[in-house]
């Protein structure tokens, strides 16, 4: 239990509920669909079993994350995309991906569309979790991706229609989600086996680099927003 005395070990708890809930709002969207046309008493069968088999998969998935990671370069190219999903974050996007989530009458069909679902969806979760959990030392990494997890589904799947609503009435969440993702990936790049011995290995400069990554998605996602929404604006003159 030592590991639950460890501030880093909550620091990177908290990194993940919130990766989760800002990278996983859809996920509820997605199980609703699913499980649309199930019978009612189906109906909850197969969002549990759903979500149970989504979770399973994807801790196996991060848990892959965590070991390639240790590849020289692997965690630089995984900064790379975290500073691109928090400048995603940042930019307005259309949202028509849940168009060809197609409900089924039958519960394991429904169950295997969550999970395939989930699984196509999850690939910038896994990344980022993955970054979160390399600060927490390598004896906590699996123990926390397992704990952040579980204490996000109730969150993801009671909860997204109210996390989507603070969104919406507070974008200021939205901003800070994005920069905790540069956050990570500026903390994560510094571990790089490629570069440690180039790259002092103290907090000061992990809270440099983690700063860098923050302000980093924040320019680029503001710049981009502006773009994007110059066209608009001249249209409506």
């Amino acid at each position: 239990m030592e590991m639950l005395q460890s501030a880093d070990f909550w620091i990177a708890v908290g990194q993940i509920i919130m990766i989760d809930i800002l990278l996983g709002g859809d996920n509820a969207v997605v199980i609703a669909l699913a499980c649309r046309q199930l019978p009612p008493h189906q109906r909850t069968k197969g969002i549990l079993w759903g979500t149970a088999g989504a979770i399973v998969l994807r801790v196996i998935l991060i848990g892959f994350a965590l070991t390639l990671l240790q590849v020289p370069y692997l965690k630089l190219i995984g900064a790379a995309l975290l500073i691109w999903i928090g400048v995603k974050l940042l930019v307005p996007q259309d949202e028509d991906g849940h168009a060809n989530i197609q409900g089924s009458d039958k519960l394991w069909a429904a169950v295997k569309t969550v999970i395939v679902a989930d699984l196509v969806m999850s690939i910038d979760n896994v990344i980022a979790i993955a970054g979160a959990a390399t600060g927490a030392g390598t004896s906590h990494q699996m123990p926390l991706v397992i704990f952040g997890l579980l204490v996000s589904i109730p969150i993801i799947i009671g909860g997204s229609q109210l996390v989507l609503k603070l969104m919406d009435r507070f974008p200021i969440i939205i901003t800070i989600g994005g920069m905790l993702l540069g956050w990570i990936a500026g903390t994560m790049a510094q571990t790089d086996p490629a570069v440690v011995q180039w790259v002092p290995q103290t907090k000061l400069w992990s809270y440099g680099l983690g700063a860098a990554g923050a302000l980093m998605v924040f320019a680029m996602g503001k710049l981009l927003a502006s773009r994007a929404a110059a066209p608009a604006e001249e249209a409506g003159r």
